[in-house]
């Protein structure tokens, strides 16, 4: 693996591991060794921008392939780590890309707007800058939760650049007067689940606070707390760590001083829903555009928004598909359901 690095950057906040144990480098070191796990070519580096600003990126490659790229964006709290049941299945056809968006994982953590517009274009305008610098012509997009939010956003905006939208279980779709109970769906609907537990106890501080201020706020406390609230990350990828190693890295990437999740917060009314609702805008994509969503039959996102977005779209181009067994992380809860769904869509590109 070739791993391009700089050194940490210090900071005003450089006195908190006393309290809080956390730091890049523990989380460069959680992430590595989930890296370690790919066999195939792996080119990890930090992408600069014009600004300086950095985006944390990965490659993986065959190296005999042209095919149009394939770059996943992941969701709110996430990192590059958590695509590591994808990235090696899915780079067998074709290059595949994956970063940490700006104000997340290992990027840079610069302050964000409070108005949700420019909170939203500052994460647009970096992953623009992202492919500029990168050098890629167009590609197939693929975002998950607040991922998909954004790639819709990036789509509406550089379409030209967008071969697919693919969309997994995207977050800030609905809009909150249109909230659809069970009942008015009709009884042959099967009942989806609610939010989990840890989604409800950070949606109770998220209209005081940073909506993971709690993991810091816990000190010490911070990987446990993490453990107890998500022990399903543990059990995702049990097969592949026996130990911590995935809370571990899930806590390092959300211990760090905060800054993409200031963006989210502007652009978020609360957990669950989106100050710009998504589909008052999807009208906007290019009719011609292919767009598919998958959705995790299990999952707490509702999957009527896709429903929703194919009639806007009039159906033009527009697929939703469910994973069985699959919740809202459905690459990593199906992943080989998952890497074929995505394989199929990116064939019928090239």
């Amino acid at each position: 693996m070739q791993n391009d690095c700089e050194p940490e950057p210090s900071s005003r906040w450089s006195w908190w591991p006393s309290w809080r144990p956390t730091s890049m480098s523990l989380l460069k070191t959680a992430e590595s060794k989930i890296l370690s796990c790919i066999q195939t070519d792996l080119w990890a580096r930090f992408v600069t921008l014009p600004n300086q600003e950095r985006i944390w990126t990965l490659t993986v490659t065959n190296k005999t392939t042209s095919k149009t790229p394939l770059v996943m964006v992941h969701g709110f709290g996430g990192g590059v780590g958590l695509w590591i049941r994808n990235l090696e299945a899915l780079s067998r056809s074709r290059p595949v890309y994956a970063f940490d968006l700006l104000g997340f994982g290992r990027s840079s953590r610069p302050s964000f707007p409070s108005d949700a517009e420019k909170a939203e274009e500052k994460f647009i305008a970096s992953i623009e800058q992202w492919r500029q610098s990168v050098g890629l012509e167009n590609m197939v997009l693929l975002g998950h939760s607040l991922g998909g939010y954004l790639a819709t956003s990036y789509a509406i905006q550089y379409p030209s650049r967008v071969s697919h939208l693919i969309l997994v279980d995207p977050w800030g779709f609905p809009e909150r007067s249109q909230q659809h109970t069970q009942d008015s769906q009709g009884p042959d609907v099967a009942k989806r689940p609610g939010l989990p537990r840890w989604a409800k106890a950070i949606a109770t501080v998220v209209s005081f606070f940073n909506p993971l201020a709690i993991i810091r706020a816990a000190g010490p406390w911070g990987p446990g707390l993490v453990n107890r609230f998500r022990p399903d990350f543990k059990r995702k990828f049990e097969d592949m760590f026996e130990d911590d190693t995935m809370t571990q890295y899930i806590y390092h990437c959300n211990a760090q001083a905060p800054s993409g999740e200031v963006g989210f917060r502007a652009m978020s009314e609360s957990l669950g829903w989106a100050k710009r609702p998504m589909l008052q805008r999807v009208h906007l994509l290019p009719p011609a555009m292919p767009v598919t969503m998958l959705y995790g039959a299990l999952s707490w996102v509702d999957s009527s928004s896709g429903e929703r977005t194919a009639q806007i779209r009039k159906q033009a181009h527009t697929k939703v598909l469910m994973i069985d067994g699959a919740s809202h992380h459905v690459y990593a809860d199906q992943p080989e359901e998952f890497n074929r769904a995505v394989e199929k869509i990116c064939k019928s590109v090239d």
